[in-house]
């Protein structure tokens, strides 16, 4: 009887698991499971979860993920995004199988688990930036990255037809960073009114500053997105005051407001590899803060952003001290710094970090002197902070004909004569070493930069020789050491190269010498390119001397 049971129990068992099918039955095969999903490495992996939608979602959950590869664990935040989900994003830093666990105080989110694979990046994907070199920056990857920035603080708030117009603008530019607005401003706003505001409430100051809009960000995020995609990165202004007319009250927010926008924002825009962070615009316009709010809150980023994307925070009248930790690099707003390489070189050797002239004037026909140089006179002042071992910063006060609109404000069409020769200066950036352009030697003649003994880019601004004899620090020079040259009309985008390459000699206690004058066109705006040809072997190398 025993045994009539247990043949009959195995039998049933078989059939159950589909190993034994009655006849004219059809076997359905076992489903593999799903593969694992894909993401490029620097790319975006998202998570999203259904979760409680009743109170306060934004105070009331609390939601991490933790991600590991087995030998590296990096923790982020979630996010409600509303309707009831909520998400996780996350920046895979390196190749490979990566898994994750949620974490929270709702058991609908918690002991979520999951993993996916990191592939290579794909073609244009280097990484997030940082700094390099201790004044420079690059990719994540190595690649050298040489900013050359432009300022439209409220392109992402005109509306479809207007941004999208500006995205076209911005792909046919020379532009690789946009320093761009969080919240709206005022400016043009009677025109282009925006349709999306930060925090839920009525339009223009009644805000529950408890509640985000989702919406407003999923935008914002859209922008960034396809910055990203354009290989441009995001540079991301916090705060301003430019609301303080309208008093919609985005400009004196109290600090648990502050600490609450902040964590949302790196919760949702840090996976994004393109994103930078400056905790505002002109700091020491908005009244209401101090420099201690500003401290705790570029410390707070410096916490919670779990891939160290770069910090600043812009000067109006007022300089911040950029020796604080926090700050990776110097945002400037000093026009008369930019102008003359040896007065911007001073602000780079203060700080001892990047120094990014943001803001060195603009061009344009504004009322207000901080937008009215010529184009001539914004390539002069990128080739000066160039020169200097830095970088510049452009916009562009010219109102369009038909609407009015100017690229500070709105974005949408390049009208001034400066981008095509920041264009070119790009180019000329980018044929420097690897470790960027610094002054050669900053005690004296502060219109030769490169890298010793290899590459140097002589630029003589607003002189206009017509010979000039070539003398070069000794630093890194061998005697007898040659050199090709070559002319570069900053304005007119030429190069022309000598003829006869240049050979050094040894002058002096500090310098070494070509045997000829190269011959000049006689105008402003000329520089030179000096780039080593040899280094003849058993020739030792010159040090710096100790002044």
């Amino acid at each position: 009887m025993m045994q009539i049971r247990l043949t009959a129990w195995l039998w049933m068992a078989c059939l159950l698991s589909g190993l034994l099918a009655p006849a004219g039955a059809t076997t359905q095969p076992a489903q593999p499971p799903s593969p694992p999903a894909v993401v490029e490495q620097w790319g975006l992996f998202e998570i999203s979860l259904p979760g409680p939608a009743d109170g306060n979602p934004f105070t009331e959950v609390q939601l991490s993920g933790r991600f590991t590869n087995g030998t590296q664990t990096v923790d982020v935040d979630g996010f409600y995004d509303g309707e009831g989900v909520y998400k996780l994003r996350f920046m895979p830093p390196r190749q490979g199988r990566w898994t994750w666990v949620t974490h929270s105080n709702r058991w609908p989110l918690t002991n979520k688990q999951g993993e996916f694979t990191a592939s290579p990046p794909k073609a244009g994907n280097h990484g997030p930036v940082g700094v390099r070199f201790q004044h420079h920056f690059g990719y994540a990857d190595g690649t050298p990255y040489k900013s050359i920035g432009t300022t439209m603080y409220s392109w992402a708030h005109r509306g479809e037809a207007l941004e999208t117009q500006t995205l076209k603008a911005l792909a046919a530019s020379p532009f690789n960073k946009v320093r761009m607005l969080v919240f709206p401003q005022t400016a043009g706003v009677d025109k282009h009114p925006p349709t999306l505001w930060p925090f839920a409430g009525t339009p223009p100051k009644n805000w529950d500053y408890t509640r985000f809009n989702p919406a407003f960000f999923r935008h914002l995020e859209q922008r960034v997105g396809q910055l990203r995609d354009l290989g441009i990165e995001a540079d991301l202004i916090l705060h301003h005051p430019y609301d303080d007319k309208r008093e919609w009250g985005l400009d004196n927010m109290p600090r648990e407001v502050d600490d609450r926008y902040a964590r949302y924002l790196v919760a949702r825009l840090a996976a994004y590899r393109n994103v930078w962070w400056s905790l505002a615009n002109e700091f020491d316009f908005i009244r209401t803060k101090t420099d201690a709010d500003w401290q705790h809150l570029g410390r707070l980023i410096q916490q919670i952003d779990p891939y160290g994307h770069l910090r600043s925070i812009h000067n109006g009248k007022r300089m911040y001290n950029q020796a604080e930790d926090w700050i990776t690099h110097v945002s400037m707003q000093h026009g008369m710094a930019a102008a003359e390489a040896n007065r911007a070189v001073l602000f780079r050797e203060a700080w001892r970090k990047p120094v990014v002239f943001d803001e060195l004037k603009y061009e344009g026909r504004h009322d207000r002197r901080w937008a009215q140089l010529t184009g001539r006179q914004m390539v002069h002042a990128f080739w000066s902070v160039t020169i200097a071992g830095s970088y510049g910063g452009h916009s562009e006060f010219i109102p369009d004909p038909l609407d009015g609109t100017i690229w500070l404000a709105q974005g949408k069409q390049l009208r001034g004569e400066s981008p095509p020769r920041l264009a070119f200066l790009k180019t000329i950036l980018d044929a420097a070493p690897l470790e960027g352009i610094d002054p050669i030697d900053a005690f004296e003649d502060l219109f030769i930069a490169g890298q010793p003994g290899r590459h140097y880019l002589v630029y003589f601004g607003d002189r206009a020789p017509t010979e000039w004899l070539p003398k070069l620090y000794l630093t890194g020079l061998r005697d007898g050491q040659r050199f090709k040259a070559e002319i570069i009309d900053t304005w007119a985008m030429t190069i022309t190269p000598v003829k006869a390459s240049l050979q050094f000699k040894p002058q002096g206690r500090y310098n070494f010498v070509a045997a000829q004058p190269i011959k000049l066109p006689g105008q402003p705006g000329i520089a030179l390119r000096l780039t080593a040809l040899d280094t003849p072997a058993g020739a030792a190398a010159r040090p710096a001397l100790d002044d």
